[in-house]
């Protein structure tokens, strides 16, 4: 059974984050039909100015789902902001691990560990959402990896697999049965997002592909694809929704 929360689902007050308009909505970049019910919630995984151009952990191209994902922001009655969250010197941290550099993998306790730059330190500039991001007033955030010794790719569980960060009892809560998912990595926090939304919390998982992009180490992209496959996450761009209203 899933342990306590080590962390909580946040109204923008409690977050200290305040709402922003953001850039347009991209034009033609969404289905015109597609129309969520209160039934389904978007969740916009890590958009956060160290992802981002000139960030500490820049994922190459990311301000591009930029368009998408605030076009589908609108949409939704229900939007959750996942948050890298991670307190200075965490064990994540190639910087806290002698010998080792960023993208070097290790065993921690729970398992095989990707050592990262120091990124997304708890109230740094790079943790901050990216300005372009549209964030509405009843926006929710859901941050994760603020255990020292414990890294946090999912928005849903710590990376022992067992920690909750309390987003999952926040949308059964809600009575939401389908999530969909954008945001930064495709091939981390993303994916493994997409896997125990479906894997673990019994949800039904639209990915929208082109509201994602990838870090792209050596064998990450191939290893993800296959499984959110295996995790029977239904993969769709953002022109192709309309059929799942």
């Amino acid at each position: 059974r899933p342990m306590a929360s080590s962390s909580a689902v946040l109204s923008l007050s409690e977050a200290g984050i305040s709402p922003q308009v953001g850039v347009p909505p991209g034009e033609d970049v969404l289905d015109p039909l597609f129309a969520p019910t209160k039934e389904d919630a978007l969740l916009v995984i890590d958009v956060q100015c160290d992802f981002c151009s000139g960030g500490a952990l820049e994922v190459p191209k990311a301000t591009d789902i930029i368009p998408v994902v605030n076009a589908l922001v609108c949409r939704f009655q229900h939007v959750v902001f996942s948050q890298d969250w991670h307190p200075p010197k965490h064990s994540s941290f190639a910087s806290q691990h002698a010998g080792r550099k960023p993208w070097d993998e290790v065993t921690m306790s729970y398992g095989k560990q990707t050592l990262w730059p120091d990124h997304c330190i708890q109230g740094s500039a790079g943790s901050s959402f990216h300005r372009d991001v549209a964030i509405p007033e009843n926006g929710m955030v859901c941050r994760k990896g603020c255990n020292p010794q414990i890294d946090s790719y999912s928005a849903f569980f710590e990376n022992d697999g067992r920690t909750s960060t309390g987003l999952e009892m926040y949308v059964q809560q809600l009575g939401v049965k389908r999530v969909f998912v954008v945001g930064v990595a495709f091939d981390f926090c993303v994916r493994f997002t997409c896997q125990d939304a479906a894997t673990k919390c019994g949800l039904s998982v639209v990915l929208v592909s082109d509201g994602t992009k990838p870090v792209g180490l050596p064998g990450s992209v191939d290893a993800t694809n296959r499984g959110l496959a295996d995790a029977g996450v239904l993969v769709r761009g953002a022109r192709e929704l309309g059929s799942l209203s």
